[in-house]
């Protein structure tokens, strides 16, 4: 049964600017400032214009939650616990993800452009939303980037390849390339079978998911979203070849988790937190950057030039669906489920601002 087939037509359009404008809105009803409002906002419209609606507005009543509960901390000290030409350890005193892990990653770029190469690891950071936001601007400076990103000893919901108990988390990883193509080539994923996100956009939209995502709490596969929330988990990436995503996923684990102090381990009752690793190369140590851009490009249209498979219509290259996404919904706006509107909409009257946003 596909429980989302009479909410499918009940979902406002909203244009990417207004949505913008309400997160920040009720963000700073919350207690964030109009700079840390904005950034949040910004990122989070961001996904869901790439088509990420896991990760966009749907999150905005959750963090506002947390910050209700003292789990995020507007104004948080932004510290450098070490700081050399190279390399930088940031604690965020559990201020927003996206701030910290933004203001970090401009760091490591400008440390990039002196010292070729430069990493940084975070801890103690809320929720950082699309991990390729952050690469993404490295390739827009013409660097290589990537990030990874864990939540340390908050609960996890990934079973290890073989296993029946959660003992990871989704442990996403993104990297971005410079190139010479009308939308960025990158990579954004989680290690997982599929991001929690999805499945709790998911439940919210009264669909089933895909078999193969999660198991329920007998450890049988389902395709009932309902069902992670109720002592499921969800399986490592690669289906019956898993270990290899699970193997990813501990790597991930100990570059964001044990590398960043954060640790490992579930423990349900910590509170949510993103670490960090980030890696920048500086291109221009390595090749001309003309040349590796239009490089990057060619080879993109190599691969989209295969024939395709049975039931395929075109290839694209990594990163294309994000782009196209991104264009149709900045022309045509943004859908939100039913049960999202009905949350900001409770907010802004909270706050005082229903008139003032629309609702």
């Amino acid at each position: 049964m596909d429980r989302g087939l009479v909410k499918e037509f009940l979902m406002p359009t909203i244009m990417p600017d207004q949505l913008e404008e309400i997160a920040s809105q009720l963000l700073q009803g919350a207690g964030a400032s109009a700079d840390e409002a904005s950034t949040v906002a910004r990122l989070s419209i961001g996904a869901n214009l790439a088509g990420h609606d896991s990760h966009g507005i749907i999150q905005i009543p959750t963090y506002i939650d947390r910050v209700d509960r003292g789990h995020i901390v507007p104004g948080a000290e932004f510290e450098l616990l070490k700081d050399t030409p190279t390399t930088t350890v940031i604690d965020g005193h559990w201020g927003f993800g996206y701030v910290v892990a933004e203001r970090a990653m401009k760091m490591t770029i400008e440390k990039a452009k002196t010292q070729n190469v430069a990493a940084t690891t975070v801890h103690r950071q809320s929720h950082i939303g699309r991990l390729a936001s952050y690469p993404l601007m490295g390739a827009e400076a013409d660097m290589i980037a990537m990030i990874t990103a864990d939540s340390g000893r908050s609960a996890k919901g990934v079973v290890p390849f073989g296993g029946r108990e959660k003992r990871l988390g989704t442990n996403p990883i993104a990297i971005a390339m410079p190139s010479n193509l009308d939308g960025p080539f990158f990579i954004d994923m989680a290690t997982s079978a599929v991001a929690g996100g999805k499945v709790n956009l998911a439940k919210a939209r009264g669909q089933d998911i895909p078999e193969g995502w999660i198991l329920d709490k007998n450890g049988d596969p389902s395709t009932n979203p309902n069902d992670l929330g109720e002592g499921g988990a969800i399986l490592p990436l690669g289906g019956d070849q898993g270990h290899k995503g699970y193997g990813l996923s501990s790597m991930v684990e100990i570059f964001s988790g044990i590398l960043t102090g954060l640790g490992f381990g579930h423990d349900p009752s910590g509170r949510h937190n993103d670490g960090c690793f980030i890696a920048v190369f500086n291109l221009a140590a390595f090749r001309d950057v003309d040349d590796f851009k239009e490089e990057v490009a060619e080879f993109a249209q190599y691969l989209k030039n295969s024939e395709t498979a049975a039931g395929f219509d075109e290839i694209y290259y990594p990163g294309e669906l994000e782009y196209l996404s991104e264009q149709k919904k900045k022309a045509d706006g943004i859908f939100v489920e039913d049960s999202t509107w009905s949350e900001l909409s409770a907010l802004a009257e909270k706050y005082g601002v229903s008139s003032q946003l629309g609702f």
